[in-house]
């Protein structure tokens, strides 16, 4: 299966207006039910408790991803720029659509939490006993592991790997653009047409023609209002921290025997830290609201009070710290005891660096945690130069940290008990 489809498919999207579909293999990996699957995980997380129109989905990111990658393999090949490796075109497409199908419900903080990686479990898709890999192994045997190879960001051919994973990739503009739209503010809004028209395959390298600048600044400006804005959003925090506060708890009872009232087998085995590949493929947010919903009611007070939080929207307070103070954190924790409170889960200290969003740093080397190409810009000259040596604008934001620290706890316990407090405490938890 290496064809054209007889007629194109189109999906109307709202940031893209259409997503267009030729390829008989594209048209198949979409009808995959791993793929199908993505509809049942938010692309933002919890932030939705934030921003109530954040309820857009892994799979509406990828096909928007897919579609990005298609407009510039199209552009490059109607230019004909010779340094296009023109095979690679099918191998590229597939990648883009495929990149984040291994994402378990809620993301990221599912991964802090039980040590997981996405794009492991992305490989372990297309190299598994799936229907997607079924798609992929129609065009050739080693077509799987080619696909593969440029999510782990090891195919042979950088520019490929590029378009997917760099610090200006489809990846990141598409959901700069639909994040900004689905949360309803301007702050991730961009050129698009304009940086994908001053794009170009260099020396086995995805540069910008130097006269788009301008809209690169833009684009990295976007970005990093939109990781402060949106992405670190102290009140999304927080919901994170009582999603990880919950499987924690489940973790541990889990490990001390407690017998739940209700349980599968594929959230046994995540507990388990056993997860098979077939059983990992039934977790999405579906499955984890409804463990959430029965554990509501389970024996365990701590269980079932973070459930109720999390599904009411009964989120824990913050207040703003400079520098974690052992002393101040040490009296925290034993006023928090004092009134029947658990330290372990009623208070947590967070600083927004953990996220996999971040701003633009061209001085970070391969091999660290990013592993992102920087952006390059090309002259008149058919010279190349890293951004930020020629904008200001960039280099003003270039590892800037805004970061502040915040302590998290819940207010109604500690209200309810503020004669019990110190002055100290009654002032920290802001209860004067």
């Amino acid at each position: 299966m290496n064809g054209q489809l007889k007629e194109e498919k189109v999906f109307k999207d709202p940031v893209h207006h259409y997503v267009y579909v030729q390829d008989e293999t594209i048209w198949s990996l979409i009808n995959t039910k791993e793929f199908q699957r993505l509809r049942r995980i938010r692309q933002l997380g919890t932030t939705y408790l934030t921003f109530h129109g954040a309820e857009h989905s892994r799979f509406s990111h990828s096909l928007g991803v897919y579609e990005i990658t298609r407009r510039i393999i199209s552009q490059f090949e109607r230019y004909g720029y010779p340094d296009w490796p023109k095979e690679e075109r099918l191998v590229s497409l597939c990648a883009a659509l495929l990149h984040d199908v291994g994402h378990g419900p809620f993301s990221h903080s599912l991964e802090e939490i039980f040590d997981t990686d996405h794009e492991e479990w992305t490989c372990a898709i297309l190299m598994g006993e799936t229907e997607i890999n079924g798609v992929l192994r129609s065009v050739s045997e080693e077509f799987p592991s080619q696909v593969a190879a440029v999510i782990k960001k090891k195919y042979p051919k950088p520019i490929v790997v590029s378009l997917i994973s760099s610090q200006m990739d489809a990846d990141r503009m598409d959901y700069l653009l639909r994040d900004a739209y689905f949360t309803g503010v301007n702050y991730g809004t961009f050129d698009l047409e304009r940086i994908l028209r001053v794009l170009r395959p260099y020396k086995g390298k995805i540069v910008v023609k130097d006269s788009g600048m301008h809209a690169v600044e833009h684009y990295l400006m976007s970005r990093y209002q939109m990781y402060w804005q949106i992405y670190f959003h102290p009140v999304t925090r927080s919901s994170e921290i009582i999603l990880r506060q919950i499987f924690r708890r489940a973790q541990q009872l889990n490990a001390e025997g407690y017998k739940f009232s209700w349980m599968t087998r594929s959230i046994k085995q995540l507990l388990d830290n056993t997860l098979e590949l077939k059983d990992y493929l039934k977790l999405d947010e579906a499955l984890a609201q409804t463990a959430f919903s029965e554990w509501e009611q389970e024996a365990d007070p701590l269980l079932s009070d973070l459930c109720h939080r999390f599904l009411n929207r009964q989120l824990y307070k913050y207040v703003t710290i400079d520098q974690p103070d052992e002393l101040l954190l040490g009296e925290v924790a034993a006023t928090l005891e004092s009134i029947g409170l658990n330290p372990d889960y009623h208070m947590e200290i967070d600083f927004p660096f953990d996220l996999p969003y971040d701003v633009y740093r061209p001085d970070r080397q391969e091999g660290e945690k990013r592993e992102k190409a920087p952006i390059l810009l090309l002259d008149e000259h058919d010279e190349i130069s890293e951004i930020s040596l020629k904008s200001d604008i960039v280099r003003s934001i270039t590892g800037l940290h805004q970061g502040k620290y915040h302590l998290y706890y819940p207010e109604e316990p500690l209200r309810a008990n503020r004669a019990q407090l110190s002055d100290r405490m009654r002032k920290l938890f802001q209860l004067d």
